[in-house]
């Protein structure tokens, strides 16, 4: 068993867009000898999944993490299901990124919507910048080949998790030109060895929560053998930080991180908050200051608090 919180606290903290279905996030912060850790899995997500995410909050709280090998992380921006306008707005307010991380596939949406969300990006960044676009595994085979040639017209960095498994994945890859990252795809350590094997892939993209922490995602990302993406799973400051730690410990760092999230969200849990500038994000760890402000009420309290004792127990 681990060893219980010095401090836990549930926060509640609004979207500035409805993003991955949800308006508001929810999770708990928690302190230990280390520092601070965050527990902030999906609502959709329960035990065993949910004790992945809780091994990386200790980790943070009680272990720490790899010594750094950099200082700084560059990031791309982060642009949800949008339209065109908005889309381009929020990358000329995104501090510096060339990189854009276009979300596409939204239910309800059509490939035409993509394509002009992609457009209006491509317009804000210019023809310098890239643009890489994730799918959330929406597309069968066909779908993904339709519209990755489509988008292609704009010049795409890759696509993330076009589909859902790697065999699709593996199938895709053979007929376009765009390489592919997996992101949904890496959450155990027998699917990096998969996406060898099958060619599946030519990026991962990897989330330190849902994989367990940092020590247990530079594993995967040696066991993978291809360039590593680092990702945030939309958490505050705290789990940034986290991820962020991942990313400066990696032997080699590619490509722009997606760890700029903390935009997305409508405040965060400390008064120096985790936003980039000139495109980038400084190595550091946070202190959360501004708890009181974004604390949760007693029901959804009670709740991360049932959630915390389940995942202890997986």
């Amino acid at each position: 068993m681990d060893p219980s919180p010095v401090a836990v606290h549930v926060y509640s903290i609004p979207l500035r867009t409805r993003f991955r279905g949800i308006d508001v996030r929810e999770g708990v912060l928690i302190r230990g000898p280390a520092g601070w850790g965050e527990f902030s899995p999906f609502l959709d997500y329960g035990p065993p999944v949910t004790a992945r995410w809780w091994a990386a909050a200790v980790e943070a709280a009680y272990d720490g993490w790899p010594a750094p090998l950099r200082e700084t992380i560059p990031v791309n921006v982060t642009v949800p299901a949008v339209g065109p306008e908005y889309a381009a707005r929020i990358v000329l307010e995104s501090a510096g990124c060339r990189t854009a991380k276009v979300k596409v596939a939204e239910p309800g949406q059509s490939l035409a919507e993509d394509l002009g969300r992609v457009a209006a990006v491509r317009d804000a960044l210019g023809s310098n910048g890239r643009i890489r676009v994730d799918a959330n595994a929406a597309w069968d085979v066909e779908d993904a080949v339709r519209a990755i040639r489509a988008l292609d017209r704009y010049g795409l960095e890759y696509v993330e998790q076009p589909c859902a498994t790697l065999d699709e994945l593996a199938t895709v890859r053979r007929r376009v030109n765009v390489p592919l990252a997996a992101d949904e795809s890496v959450r155990t350590a027998e699917d990096p060895l998969r996406i060898a094997g099958l060619e599946a892939a030519d990026i991962v993209v990897l989330k330190v929560a849902p994989l367990g922490g940092v020590r247990r995602a530079l594993a995967v990302a040696a066991a993978c053998g291809l360039p590593v993406v680092v990702s945030s799973a939309l958490e505050t400051s705290v789990g940034i930080a986290a991820g962020l730690a991942l990313a400066a410990a990696l032997p080699e760092l590619p490509y722009a991180c997606g760890l700029a999230t903390v935009q997305l969200l409508a405040g965060d849990v400390c008064r120096q908050p985790l936003l980039p500038a000139d495109g980038a994000l400084p190595v550091r760890r946070v202190e959360p200051d501004l708890l009181d402000g974004v604390r949760a009420d007693a029901e959804t309290t009670a709740r991360w608090g049932a959630r915390i004792d389940a995942a202890r127990l997986s």
